[in-house]
């Protein structure tokens, strides 16, 4: 298994010598001209017949997806595989002495941090027993499959935590497989089982994540599948993770989730028995109340949190008194504006806060002391993601962009506050500069309270995400419309407040007219925020 996923990505290495990108799929991968070239077409023709055809032996994909028992795969197939692996360099150094080619190895791809995914304490000296264990007994896991599992464990010892995951991750496949088949009652999708879909081939609904559940569905997208995942199972199968610094993190992670899996599978008495150990209480425990980590929900309300911290700290920017002041008396009729948009918009969000979260509940506007607190309440309400539709996660996109931009903003606004505060003490600013940083204290005033409610009103409609489902076709549009011009004011003010431009007053224009498109979309009462009063008060749940 190691040896075909560094030989798929050492082939990719090859195939760009005279190819442009490299194809996904091996299969494509192994049928190019490119690598023909390199290689001769008779080479390519054995690769295909090992590895790269469900017409050959296709040992590649029949291991990697757990199909074949240890004794099922002759060790002529492995003898043949190394011989063939040390031909094809041989045959690749005769060809880069020919052509003066260079061959270059792509950098190995680094896996995301784990901190947020570590949920799980390590496996220690009373767990690991257990998981041996419950081995011996889970109806999980195939008996000719077990020396698999008993390797896995053996490596995880070792300290071989790549080999711990090779093998451990086909064998989560095959076991996943099998309850899909029998509780979905299609024995005969064994062998194509669509463990992670919501719904089967012929519209019926899968009842393997209400079996196992919302939070070991959770842990598999967040591991396997998300895209700002870890994705162990996609990396190592294709080459792409440096095998002696795979982290021992994922490995226990993963090893921890299937001793709570396996003990879905044993029977009632030993699991009572098995739950008296404080350890196992705490990992079934951490493994029931697992929510998604990698779900761009979750990251939508990271980036929520941190831009509103990096807010926060604004106000301990130490500014020089007689430049406030001087900022104060210079005033700016559309700052003024602006204010009374901004009261005005935030008065209607402060009526549809949550009833559990309206800190202002018989006020008629939100106390700017408090939009801090009610942001983080609000990102810290329970959001489903498991099985999220295409257009909940198109308006996810749109706001993950907005927060982004809002974020830079934040950080370029605080780091030109810091510089210039610090050439006007030292009277190092010329008198057009000087004015230039009156501007920003004044805007800085109104962009604060501007990005707040921005992150106020992302967080509102993250609460009341899957209310999108009730817009028809055009009323989704229009709203895709209305953030993509908030995204466009972001994106917009990114640039107007960078140290290169320092363009205070057109942002300050660029603001009212954003306000007075939020203000404007928000009298139509098309926003999620509205929509979910509007199925509130029907009854509809």
């Amino acid at each position: 298994m190691k040896l075909t996923a560094c030989l798929e990505r050492a082939l990719g290495d090859v195939f760009l010598l005279n190819g442009k990108e490299c194809p996904f799929l091996l299969r494509d991968l192994l049928a190019s001209k490119e690598l023909a070239q390199v290689f001769g077409q008779s080479v390519m023709d054995v690769l295909k017949v090992f590895l790269g055809s469900p017409r050959g032996l296709n040992l590649r994909n029949i291991l990697w997806h757990g199909f074949a028992s240890p004794h099922e795969v002759p060790p002529k197939y492995c003898s043949m595989m190394t011989l063939l692996t040390a031909g094809l360099g041989q045959l690749l150094k005769s060809y880069l002495r020919q052509t003066k080619f260079a061959l270059v190895h792509r950098p190995f791809r680094a896996l995301p941090d784990l901190e947020d995914l570590a949920v799980f304490p390590d496996m220690t000296s009373e767990v690991l027993p257990v998981l041996e264990e419950v081995m011996e007994k889970s109806t999980f896991i195939l008996k000719i499959m077990l020396p698999y599992w008993e390797e896995a464990l053996i490596r995880f010892k070792a300290h071989r935590f790549a080999d711990c995951a090779v093998l451990l991750l086909p064998q989560l496949e095959t076991g996943l497989r099998r309850a899909f088949a029998v509780v979905n009652k299609c024995p005969q999708r064994l062998l194509t089982a669509e463990i992670l879909a919501k719904h089967l081939n012929d519209g019926k609904l899968n009842q393997l994540p209400l079996f196992l559940g919302e939070p070991a569905m959770e842990f598999l997208w967040d591991f396997l599948n998300h895209q700002e995942g870890p994705r162990v199972r996609d990396h190592l199968s294709h080459g792409e993770i440096n095998f002696p610094e795979f982290p021992k993190e994922a490995a226990n992670q993963l090893l921890a989730f299937s001793t709570v899996l396996l003990l879905r599978f044993v029977d009632e008495g030993l699991l009572s028995v098995l739950k008296e150990k404080a350890a196992i209480r705490s990992l079934v425990g951490l493994a029931e109340s697992y929510r998604a980590h990698v779900h761009p929900v979750s990251q939508l309300r990271k980036q929520v949190l941190s831009c509103e911290k990096s807010l926060g700290a604004w106000p301990l920017l130490s500014l020089p008194t007689e430049a406030e002041e001087a900022a104060r008396l210079e005033g700016h009729s559309e700052t003024d504006a602006c204010n009374s948009l901004l009261t005005e918009i935030m008065s209607e969000l402060c009526h549809h806060l949550p009833e559990d979260h309206r800190v202002a509940r018989d006020l008629d506007s939100l106390p700017a002391e408090k939009w801090p607190q009610v942001i983080r309440e609000l990102c810290g309400t329970p959001v489903p993601t498991l099985f999220c539709p295409r257009t909940v996660l198109e308006v996810l996109t749109v706001l993950r962009n907005i927060t982004a931009h809002c974020a830079r903003v934040s950080s370029q606004v605080a780091a030109s506050a810091e510089l210039r505060q610090r050439q006007w003490v030292e009277r190092r600013l010329r008198s057009r500069q000087r004015q230039t940083y009156l501007h920003m204290l004044s805007s800085i005033k109104l962009l604060s309270p501007v990005l707040y409610l921005i992150l106020l009103l992302i967080a509102l409609e993250l609460v009341n995400i899957h209310v999108v489902h009730g817009k028809n076709t055009c009323e989704y549009q229009q709203y895709l419309k209305f953030l993509k011009s908030i995204l466009q004011y972001t994106e917009n003010l990114v640039v107007y407040t960078s140290q290169e431009r320092n363009k205070w007053n057109e942002a300050i224009i660029l603001t009212r007219t954003a306000l007075l498109k939020i203000w404007t979309f928000s009298e139509k009462k098309q926003m999620l925020i509205h929509l979910a009063r509007k199925s509130t008060s029907k009854g509809v749940p």
